[in-house]
Formats: structure tokens, sequence, C-alpha cells
């Protein structure tokens, strides 16, 4: 068969151009949306805890591309979660495992560009409002940032009966515009609204849904408590945990209690409900903006938890346990002529593949220190074969690892759990003891690293 000569000189016009290293403003842009301690409730049926869709923008966000439903947290505490993100480097490696570890002890940390500093060195404006890095910031390369803090206090607090320190909550003083999160968006939109000649990378955080959940009355209003559901709870859920997994909860098993005992539990799931609402409306600005800016075409949008949070589930109020409540995290992604709308993922991911992932889509090549897998398979392709990726880990010595099927929590001294979600959806039954699950069990165990190599890597709490 003969090849014409035309044929054969746009081939290799079309080898040499996708060959070549790419220009800065031929990449897209990207906008990193996050929420902190914000569980996946929202991406639940409505009538489950409020009868009403509680976060409508982001909602729409995930129609509008891909859901991941079992999108997992590198470790259940803010400063582990993002350091493992944005660092590129698992907590096992790091030794970062908890809020008080000694980051800048880390000497893995010292050697590890950030994903900041990587798509900065790549020819991307840099802007970052509110909470993104914590803990851990790496290099500083924005061209523009603000940093997040906390709301002040209503005038009297605390305002409940059970409240102290973080744990409460109520209706502000401060009007909305008043809130640091809505300058967050503020200077967010900002960005979105001026003309940039090289592709931008914005990230906007929202410290809320952290706790105490202050927001104004109107979103308390949105949720009337004759509509609340409270999560469903079993009163012998502890009988088959092993006694380490009872002395990680620690004292959130007190708070829980106490909250119970005064009757607040439904009251605390508003406050909950109400602040995810601000949060959403925050991020419902960025997008609108997002959607009105030349750009809303060629900007990769990504919106996540940095993990989850319990609300009496477990006998636990918050975050820092490895189970579903404080690990799955959310994870929605839109990538233009990728993603489809209405898009769904049940493979179980990490947020540590996030890094990978942004790396490949912006063809910006990936440093050799990064953890994690890229996503695009899935993000092409929801239903692509996928080995799960959803490792957690909890202190030096307790990690977890989900399936489609399983979840497997190993602490030290040969203490496990191991819950069948296809059959117990809420870990209400240990089947570690199980004979049945043998097998599982030993593969689960394999995916895991040796406890040894996590206790070798621990940084130690600051000084």
């Amino acid at each position: 068969m003969k090849i014409s000569h035309t044929f054969l000189k746009l081939s290799f016009i079309l080898l040499i151009l996708s060959a070549r290293p790419i220009a800065a403003e031929e990449r897209m842009n990207v906008l990193l949306l996050i929420a902190d301690d914000l569980n996946t409730w929202i991406l639940e049926k409505p009538e489950r805890y409020s009868g009403k869709v509680v976060a409508p923008n982001l909602q729409k966000l995930g129609e509008s591309g891909l859901v991941f439903t079992h999108a997992y947290t590198a470790s259940p505490f803010c400063v582990p979660s993002r350091t493992s993100m944005f660092s590129g480097v698992s907590p096992h490696k790091s030794g970062v495992y908890h809020n008080q570890s000694n980051v800048a002890g880390s000497a893995p940390l010292k050697k590890a560009p950030s994903l900041f500093e990587t798509f900065s060195k790549a020819g991307y404006s840099m802007y970052g409002y509110g909470k993104i890095t914590h803990g851990w910031r790496g290099k500083d390369v924005w061209d523009d940032k603000q940093g997040h803090k906390r709301d002040p206090r209503p005038p009297g607090a605390p305002v409940q009966s059970v409240g102290k320190g973080e744990q409460d909550w109520g209706p502000i003083h401060l009007t909305e515009e008043e809130m640091n999160d809505t300058g967050g968006a503020n200077r967010a939109i900002a960005i979105l609204e001026q003309e940039h000649e090289k592709p931008f990378f914005l990230a906007y955080g929202t410290f809320n849904p952290h706790m105490a959940w202050f927001v104004p009355q109107k979103y308390f209003d949105m949720f009337p408590m004759d509509e609340v559901r409270t999560p469903k709870l079993n009163p012998n859920d502890f009988d088959d945990i092993p006694p380490i997994g009872d002395e990680v909860v620690g004292g959130k098993r007190k708070f829980t209690k106490s909250v119970l005992e005064a009757g607040l539990h439904k009251s605390a799931v508003q406050a909950y409900l109400a602040t995810t609402a601000y949060v959403d409306v925050q991020h419902g600005r960025v997008l609108d903006a997002l959607a009105k800016s030349p750009y809303k075409d060629n900007t990769i949008v990504i919106f996540i938890s940095d993990h989850g949070f319990h609300l009496a589930e477990k006998d636990h109020w918050q975050k820092g346990t490895l189970w579903e409540e404080a690990t799955n995290s959310m994870l929605m992604c839109r990538v233009p002529g990728m993603t489809k709308p209405g898009g769904v993922a049940q493979s179980c991911v990490s947020l540590q593949d996030l890094y990978p992932t942004l790396v490949e889509l912006c063809r910006i090549p990936r440093p050799n220190h990064v953890d994690g897998k890229s996503l695009l398979p899935i993000l092409k392709n929801p239903k692509a074969d996928w080995k799960s990726t959803a490792i957690s880990y909890l202190y030096d010595q307790y990690a977890s690892i989900r399936t489609e099927q399983f979840r497997y929590i190993r602490y030290k001294d040969g203490q496990q759990e191991l819950y069948d979600h296809q059959k117990d959806p809420h870990e209400w039954k240990n089947e570690a003891g199980n004979p049945k699950y043998t097998d599982a069990l030993k593969q689960l165990t394999n995916q895991l690293p040796p406890v040894e190599e996590m206790a070798e890597q621990l940084v130690r709490g600051r000084r």
C-alpha cells in the first residue's frame, strides 16, 4: 500500500508538536477549592439529615464534573493531611502524623518542592487565600497570598452549656461581610475578574466548618430543629473494638457523652449544617465568578476537604480516627475536555493522588519525590480499573486501608479491626476475629507499610 508524501509530512509535524515542550500560556489554569473538616454529607440524599440540599453550589459543581464518593485522606488531622497533599510526601515517609508534629524537623520535607513551587517553576501565577497549607508551607512562591484566621467568638461565649474551647456553636455577632472566609472569597473573585497573561493557580480555602461553629443566624434558620435528623448511633458499638481503639478516641468520647446527655445532639448537627451552608455560599461565589470570566473553559476545578468529621458516630467528635467518618473526604474534579457532567467514581482513591494528577493534567514534569498515583485514568473513565490507594495514617503506629469492600485498621501489638462495607456500612461489626475473613486480612495487611518503617520516620512533637 502506498503512503502519500503529504501524509508522511503531516505525521512528522504532529510528532514534532507532541514532543516539544509545552509553553506556559498553553497550559490550563487551576482553581483549587478547600474546606476544612467537611464530611461527605453533601453527597448524601438531602432527606438524610435535613430534608433539603445542604450545599447546592457544591452539588452543582459535582454535577458538572466528576465526584469521587470514596476519596480518603492520608491522615485525619489538618497538618498531616495538608502536608502530605501539598508536599507529595506520604506521612509514613515524612513522619508527620498529627497536628503537634515538628514539621520543620522532617528531613524528607526539606528536599520536597511543594505542589505550588512546582507550578510556579512551570510559569504559573500563584494566588492563595484562606486556609490552604497548615503547619508546612514549603518555599514561598505566591504572587499574592493571605492566610486564614478564626473569626472572633461572640460576646458571652461559650454559647452552649457543654461549650469549651473549640467545642461551641451558635449565631455569630459579625455580619457575613465581616467574616474572614467571606474576605478570602472576595480576594479570589478579584483574581478571576483580572486579565492574566500567564496561566494561574488560584487556591481558596475556608476555615469553616472547623469548630467552633459561629455563623450568621440566617444559616441556622435554614435548618429548623424539627427538620434536623441526627446520625444513627449504635449503643453497643465499642463491644468488639480492641482496647487501643478505645484509647485512641480518648477524651472525645467524654465530650460526645456530654452532648448526648445534655440533649444537644440535634442542636450540634444543626450548627454543622448551618456552617456547611455558609461555606457552600462562599465557594459558590467563587465558582460563579469563574463562570462569568473568560477562563471558565480552560480552568481545572478541584474541590476537596482535608478529611472528614464525626458527629457522635463511633462515640466520637471531630476527626482523628481511622474510621469512615474521619477519613472519607470530599473530592470533586471538573477538567475541560476530559470529565463529563454527572460523573461518579466509586474507586477508593487518596488525596495523596492530587499532586501527581494536577501536574499530569497541566503537562508539567512530575517531581521524583511525589507519592500517589495520577487519577487521569478515572477522570477519563470513572469505571477504569483501579487498585486502592486509600491508605490513612494516625500517629506513628496506626494505619488503615479502605477498599471497595473492606476497611482494615491495624494498631500496634496485633490489635486490628475489619469491616465488610458490603454488609456493614456503619462499621458496627468488627470481623477481624471471624475465620471467614482470614484471607482478606492477610491481603490487606500486606498493603500497609510495616509498623517499624512508620515509627522509624516519626517526627516528634514541637517543643
